[in-house]
């Protein structure tokens, strides 16, 4: 049995079914739940919620998720212990980048990022993969679920923006699972997300990580400031990757009660998850792939040492640099 049949087995026993993105959901892990969800109304499952916790901040995902016309509940307004069937994708381990509880233990699992996924009924995660879109769009050809119009685009969406409009470490995988979702897609619709990409807060984010960036080598940190614009870290991250002579990036920054930290990497001798583990890892959450990384740090640890924002911005900003440089080990400096 094939492992898009094994899920549609889960699924036929299934009455609900609740799709709990992880925390800020970006557009793989938006397009995979879409993709869910027409794989469980395939299979007669009557109720199916697609939930998230943490907020859309980021201006094009919050374009993805109207233009899209997606309709998702906050997780903390979903009674999920009253569906039949919980569903993870783009994440594995409860408790972890979700505000479910620990105790929430999902029936399925769909992700590509490394971690340990638990005791799921149904577990499917395969870090050779680029995007968990890839893995739901195999599931579809397999299942012969063909795409609607608004769900091609959104896989579309999501493989461009995951791996294939960076090149960065995209597998062939990806670019047959745009090829075979491509005909369905709306390219005018495509077209006015990528036009809806940045917002006033990610611009002076980027900005302030223009100015702050220290760099060292070919490797460089900088800092987003405080903002309430979670994703533009990450953007800020992908924006400094094309500096010239830069392969290895880290991008921090204070968003509500907790350091954001957002890693990039093209340097083939650099995993930046298990730099960021190296560095910080006692400190917070943090891991990821060998090319792209998070974290999340409680602002407590050093609330106590600063006035002020800018004094504290400067107090985490020295521990965070020396600390991601040490785990590359590198030393001197080059601003």
């Amino acid at each position: 049995m094939s492992r898009a049949a094994e899920l549609a087995s889960v699924l036929e026993t299934a009455d609900s079914l609740a799709i709990v993105c992880h925390d800020n959901p970006d557009p793989d892990c938006l397009a995979s739940a879409l993709a869910l969800e027409a794989i469980a109304v395939q299979q007669d499952v009557d109720d199916v919620t697609i939930v998230y916790g943490g907020e859309i901040s980021h201006q094009q995902n919050r374009a993805f998720v109207n233009m899209l016309d997606i309709s998702l509940e906050p997780v903390e307004d979903a009674a999920i212990d009253d569906y039949g069937c919980i569903g993870f994708v783009d994440h594995a381990r409860p408790g972890a980048n979700t505000q479910l509880s620990e105790a929430v233990t999902p029936d399925i699992v769909v992700d590509h990022h490394p971690g340990e996924p638990g005791d799921a009924r149904f577990t499917d995660v395969r870090t050779r993969y680029g995007a968990t879109a890839t893995i739901f769009v195999e599931y579809l050809g397999e299942l012969g679920v063909e795409p609607t119009t608004r769900l091609a685009s959104a896989l579309l969406f999501a493989l461009h923006r995951e791996r294939l409009d960076f090149v960065r470490e995209p597998t062939r995988r990806e670019y047959e699972a745009a090829l075979a979702v491509y005909p369905n897609a709306d390219l005018e619709t495509l077209e006015q997300l990528y036009g809806s990409a940045f917002s006033p807060g990610t611009i002076d984010a980027i900005g302030r990580a223009i100015a702050t960036r220290e760099r060292r080598g070919s490797s460089l940190v900088a800092s987003v400031g405080k903002t309430t614009e979670t994703d533009a870290l990450p953007q800020a991250a992908d924006y400094l990757l094309n500096l010239e002579g830069v392969d290895t990036v880290l991008v921090y920054g204070i968003v509500d009660d907790a350091i954001r930290l957002s890693g990039r990497s093209i340097d083939p001798r650099v995993h930046m998850g298990e730099t960021l583990e190296d560095g910080f890892e006692g400190l917070g959450a943090v891991g990821g792939h060998h090319d792209m990384a998070g974290g999340r740090i409680e602002l407590g640890l050093f609330a106590d040492e600063a006035d002020d924002d800018e004094e504290l911005l400067e107090f985490i900003g020295g521990r965070l640099t020396r600390r991601f440089f040490d785990a590359l080990n590198l030393d001197g400096g080059e601003s």
